[in-house]
């Protein structure tokens, strides 16, 4: 036994001593060894215009489906159905606030009335703060002469959310009441939330065409789990000794549910409305490449002819619309848990000034649905090209006078990082990346996320867009390397300073409100359309959730401990790197996880400004007929890229807090 004993203590050093960063680096070194003596062979490069046997299958199956949408029964009876149904909606919708109808030259309601019922509303339900920033909002678009634009975004918006709340909260209802139900939907809303909004658009035109009711669709998938999910851990929140008082009182489970669990969660609710809404503003944005109206249309059209002045101004009046709609469903939520501690009383003197304020609202409402005057915007927009003008006046002098810099960083980063390792992917095997990557997923994740990387690799190379995959890979690898140095710097900085987390924070919030659309424009004017440009565009929209994710993380390692490490003689240095980081593992994994897939998201996006590859593919299958397949398969490919990511940290996260 003492033999068998010591001939296993080597072994057991041995593996003490192959910590996972060593394996991480053999295998690295093993690949740019193989790389030297390999690259250029077996890459799967595909040229723009060429087409797979995929492809081309995926062509002939939109032919098909167009050919006989209005005689197969599958078509006929039910999606057909649907997009009637939703179509009647938006129709619906516009027709009361963006576009004439009914032989009416403006809508059923005009601005008068629109911004009348918006500052009601918002008052009603948040305070008087919040209305008088809504009543200004919407009043800025028209001042910018995007009054018709903001509407046609605002009702699909609506419309969206509308049809996502009648879907989420009662699924989300049913997930927090049944555990078994909960296990089956969370697969499927994490695999929906890994997906970037590109991916969404290119299946659901195949089957409901384009246009606003696509859109609409669109985005009632993309923006239903986030209601889902909330509403379920709202239910899941009320302490168990609620319910078990109210079932002690004999309460049915319908009356628990009505009088005892839905109130309790109300303004858990509440918010989780409020990211049903900004989820579905942002995709409502991005639909604007299937034909969806709005302000994305408009931000779109300039991006794609490079029309800096245009793109800022619709790309403002996205952002104070999400401003607007995220203020006022976050002091709703306030307002909501107000009232639950007071009972739901109203104050005295509010109950007549709401009265008083249906009545005014109502009039406004009659007369600009009367009178021209109160449904048309008054003036120009003006200000929309004054702020258009001094968009490109900025562009152009920082183009002149700062190019340099740009240029240079541009440049810095493009060839140190970005060209060698796009290189290396694109210019390797294909199956010398794949096993590269099933290896990585082996030493982050474990055998399960091995074997998802397996499959993802093989689907990829089925997908025809191997190279081009490749190339968005590098790009998304580059900024999340770049995000992650950001959320350690600013977020161990939040995570040891409540100062400073009291200033950065809201700055953060801001600008996870805006959706992806909004980044691309001013670095559009920085860098132009490169890769370049969408790659800073991406860490500064993944930046915000991974600083916030460390900054948690770093602030919950428990005081003693670093109390301890400061009385053994440690420097702060010393405090953060060998303490405060490594006990934030979780975190630091998770900032990664969803970096990731953030990043992917809007390297995708990035398409529009020159970022090509995947981006490129997607777009251009919207636009060109013959290459609807390609971009279906590139889309495709998307999915792939994001489930594979993620499927690797999250186990590497699980590894790690084992």
């Amino acid at each position: 036994m003492a033999v068998a004993a010591d001939a296993t203590a080597p072994v057991a050093t041995l593996r003490r001593r192959v910590s996972r960063p060593m394996v991480l680096g053999a295998i690295l070194i093993v690949w740019l060894a193989l790389f030297t003596v390999l690259r250029g062979r077996q890459t799967l490069t595909l040229a723009a215009a060429d087409l797979t046997g995929l492809h081309r299958w995926l062509n002939d199956l939109n032919d098909s489906i167009g050919a006989n949408r209005n005689s197969n029964p599958l078509f006929l009876y039910f999606f057909n159905e649907i997009r009637l149904a939703i179509d009647n909606l938006v129709t619906f919708a516009q027709s009361l606030i963006s576009q004439p109808t009914g032989g009416r030259p403006v809508p059923q309601i005009g601005w008068l009335g629109v911004v009348g019922i918006t500052g009601y509303v918002s008052w009603a339900v948040g305070n008087w703060r919040v209305a008088l920033l809504a009543v200004a909002g919407f009043t800025f678009f028209g001042l910018q002469g995007l009054w018709q634009e903001s509407m046609d975004t605002l009702a699909l918006t609506l419309s969206a959310v509308l049809v996502a709340l009648l879907i989420g909260i009662p699924l989300g209802v049913w997930a927090g009441l049944s555990d078994r139900f909960n296990r089956i939907m969370t697969p499927f809303l994490d695999f929906m939330q890994t997906m970037p909004t590109f991916v969404y658009l290119a299946p659901l035109t195949l089957i409901f065409l384009i246009g606003g009711a696509s859109a609409v669709i669109t985005t009632v998938i993309y923006a239903a789990p986030p209601a889902i999910r909330i509403t379920a851990h709202a239910i899941r929140s009320v302490p168990e000794t609620t319910v078990e008082a109210a079932d002690s009182l004999g309460a049915t489970r319908s009356q628990q549910l009505l009088k005892v669990l839905l109130p309790m969660s109300k303004r858990t609710v509440v918010m989780g409305v409020n990211q049903t809404i900004m989820a579905a503003l942002a995709m409502v944005t991005i639909a604007a490449l299937i034909d969806a109206p709005g302000l994305g249309k408009t931000v779109v059209q300039a991006l794609q002819s490079l029309d800096v002045g245009t793109a800022f101004n619709a790309g403002l009046a996205i952002v104070v619309m999400a401003i607007v709609l995220d203020r006022v469903t976050t002091a709703a939520a306030a307002r909501t848990e107000a009232a639950r501690r007071t009972g739901g009383r109203l104050r005295a003197w509010r109950r007549p000034l709401l009265i008083a304020g249906g009545i005014a609202v109502a009039v406004l409402v009659h007369l600009s649905h009367t009178y021209v005057w109160a449904a048309e915007f008054p003036g120009s927009g003006s200000t929309g090209s004054h702020i258009a003008s001094a968009a490109d006046t900025t562009t152009t002098w920082l183009q002149d006078h700062l190019s340099g810099l740009t240029n240079g960083l541009r440049d810095a980063l493009t060839n140190v990082l970005l060209n060698p390792f796009q290189t290396l992917l694109t210019d390797s095997p294909w199956w010398l990346v794949g096993v590269t990557l099933v290896a990585l997923g082996a030493v982050l994740g474990g055998w399960r996320a091995a074997v998802t990387a397996a499959l993802c690799v093989g689907l990829l190379v089925g997908t025809g867009v191997w190279s081009d995959s490749m190339t968005t890979l590098a790009s998304t690898a580059v900024a999340t390397v770049l995000v992650m140095l950001l959320g350690v710097v600013f977020g161990v900085w939040m995570g040891r300073s409540r100062l400073v987390d009291r200033l950065v924070r809201p700055t953060l919030d801001a600008a996870q409100v805006m959706p992806p659309f909004v980044y691309l424009v001013p670095f559009l004017a920085l860098f132009g359309a490169t890769r370049f440009t969408a790659i800073v565009a991406a860490v500064v929209y993944a930046a915000p959730v991974a600083i916030k994710i460390i900054a948690d993380g770093v602030r919950n390692v428990s005081e003693s401990t670093v109390e301890a490490a400061t009385s053994a003689g440690c420097n702060t240095w010393q405090i953060i790197t060998k303490v405060q980081l490594p006990m934030a593992r979780n975190a630091l994994t998770l900032a990664t996880n969803q970096g990731l897939i953030y990043v992917l998201s809007m390297v995708v996006v990035g398409g529009l400004v020159g970022a090509g590859a995947l981006g490129y593919d997607v777009v251009a299958g919207f636009s060109q007929g013959e290459l609807y397949g390609k971009g279906l398969a590139a889309g495709l490919a998307i999915v792939l890229l994001g489930v594979m990511f993620d499927r690797i940290t999250q186990a590497a996260a699980r590894r790690t807090r084992a």
